[in-house]
């Protein structure tokens, strides 16, 4: 009751059937080369593990208090001052709505805002700054972003999706300010 299924196909891996078969030298060197390789790999993960944390990588004891620019706007005086342009004051200006996000890969802070323009001009160059905190309110880091878009008189516009830049993994809240804005 032989199904003839007895030396079929073992010939490739088991050798001529005249003793064990023969390492190949590349064979060796590529096992002693991964071998190698997760040493360092350990090696390398444990240093990493106990290597103090960098200054950008801590966070501050202290909150930063953002401090808001409120710059009354001068009556032009020569033809020099008409092309530069003048300070809007922030009195009239705010943002009535925010929320944000993540985006690329959670990295990312991505603002979504209105800003109401009650002022009797227009107004760009708006600057916001906002402020990331945990979830225990202790603060992480701040960003900020001008935005060259113009908001025009006794009006909102809202601005989606903002990207406010790089932000801390454990960023939970965020809060942003007005900081600057230009007559248009």
């Amino acid at each position: 009751m032989n199904a003839g299924f007895g030396r079929t196909g073992l010939g490739s891996c088991a050798g001529n059937g005249e003793g064990p078969p023969r390492l190949q030298p590349t064979s060796v060197w590529l096992k002693r080369g991964l071998l190698w390789l997760l040493a360092a790999l350990v090696v390398g993960g444990a240093v990493w593990l106990l290597m103090p944390p960098s200054e950008g990588n801590v966070a501050q004891t202290e909150p930063t208090n953002l401090a808001l620019a409120s710059i009354d706007p001068a009556p032009l005086t020569s033809a020099s001052d008409t092309s530069a342009a003048e300070a809007a004051g922030l009195d009239r200006l705010k943002i009535s709505s925010q929320t944000w996000r993540r985006g690329g890969l959670g990295s990312k802070a991505l603002v979504t805002f209105t800003v109401r323009n009650d002022n009797d001009y227009a107004v760009k160059d708006v600057e916001i700054v906002c402020a990331f905190t945990r979830r225990d309110g202790s603060h992480l880091t701040d960003r900020s972003r001008v935005l060259a878009d113009i908001v025009g008189t006794k009006s909102r516009k809202t601005f989606a999706r903002v990207p406010v830049g790089f932000v801390n993994v454990n960023a939970d809240q965020a809060m942003c300010s007005l900081v600057t804005a230009r007559r248009a």
